[in-house]
């Protein structure tokens, strides 16, 4: 593993903002965009209030719209049109990042997720061969090159998000090869195989079509695994950790700092949100002050960022902007 730099997390102010341990405000929070290459029109996502399935090329004005709002930090999901077997390429959505970077540059922070079920036939994260055997050097060498693809368009930093065993190692590696040592790589570290996640894997077209993943994402009772998980991500080169879901993982977001000295943040997964989504069409809650408490227990439990797709709503929940 080359030398870990710590100054990837100091190059640009949005990121510097993003990961300051004192206070709350918008800059701790990440959007995610959906881009969904294909699709002529923009998508609602059952469940995820404000949040739709974007063509390519409506990404750019969407950001424009969020950056407005207040939002310096974007979780990019490609979605290609066409899912293959191998060889995967996400050339659509690394056009679309040059042409972000090229109108924001350092203004925003944009992190592209890092997983093959998007891309792949089977819907699965890593890559089974004729057998059903999970192929771990295939599934690795596919996630460095959709890490690299994106690192060299510009994006500040890749989140590997599938689990395959030793990823960061290789991410790592291969982006230093190709002089993208200042990308930093934020892992899904602590990523268990929750019941939380299905709208957003409608919004992604990434059901599994066989099986299902707990093979390889950590099962929900394993604390050990979840730990061990994050402490291998961080002596693999990880500049920054996570739990998902959020709120049932708070319990790991302190010792996975105290173990590892990386900062650690939380996913408000998508059936997380759409829960306060749901309530409030349903008169059971109030939206806005059902996701400010959310948050505010995350940030309490010690996440040093929240990637949630309320981030957009942050200024009407009262979270300023320090800038």
């Amino acid at each position: 593993m080359s030398l870990r730099r710590l100054q990837r997390l100091r190059r640009t102010k949005v990121i510097r903002d993003m990961l300051s341990d004192v206070g709350f405000s918008m800059e701790h929070l990440i959007q995610p965009i959906f881009a969904v290459e294909g699709i002529s029109q923009a998508e609602p996502i059952l469940g995820l209030k404000d949040n739709y399935r974007l063509p390519v090329n409506q990404v750019l004005a969407q950001i424009e719209s969020d950056y407005e709002r207040g939002v310096r930090n974007f979780l990019l999901f490609p979605v290609p049109a066409k899912k293959m077997e191998r060889n995967f390429s996400g050339k659509f959505a690394a056009d679309l990042i040059k042409k972000v970077k090229d109108k924001f540059t350092d203004q925003i922070s944009i992190w592209v997720d890092i997983c093959l079920c998007s891309y792949n036939v089977d819907g699965h994260c890593c890559i089974y061969d004729q057998n059903g055997v999970h192929n771990l050097s295939a599934s690795l060498q596919e996630l460095a090159n959709l890490a690299k693809e994106y690192a060299l368009s510009g994006a500040d930093g890749v989140a590997p998000s599938d689990m395959n065993d030793g990823r960061t190692a290789v991410i790592r590696q291969t982006l230093d090869e190709v002089g993208r040592d200042c990308a930093a790589i934020m892992s899904y570290s602590a990523k268990f195989a929750s019941n939380f996640y299905g709208p957003f894997r409608n919004a992604c077209d990434s059901p599994p079509r066989f099986g299902d993943r707990k093979q390889y994402q950590i099962d929900v009772r394993s604390r050990r695994d979840a730990l061990a998980s994050s402490l291998r991500c961080y002596n693999e080169g990880a500049d920054l950790l996570m739990v998902k879901p959020a709120m049932s993982s708070i319990d790991l977001i302190a010792p996975i700092k105290e173990s590892s000295g990386a900062a650690c943040g939380a996913y408000q997964v998508s059936g997380e949100f759409a829960s306060l989504t749901l309530l409030s069409d349903n008169g059971l809650v109030d939206f806005q002050a059902a996701l400010k408490e959310t948050l505010l227990v995350l940030r309490r439990a010690g996440a040093n960022f929240i990637i949630t797709y309320g981030a957009r709503h942050a200024a009407e929940i009262g979270l300023a902007p320090s800038f």
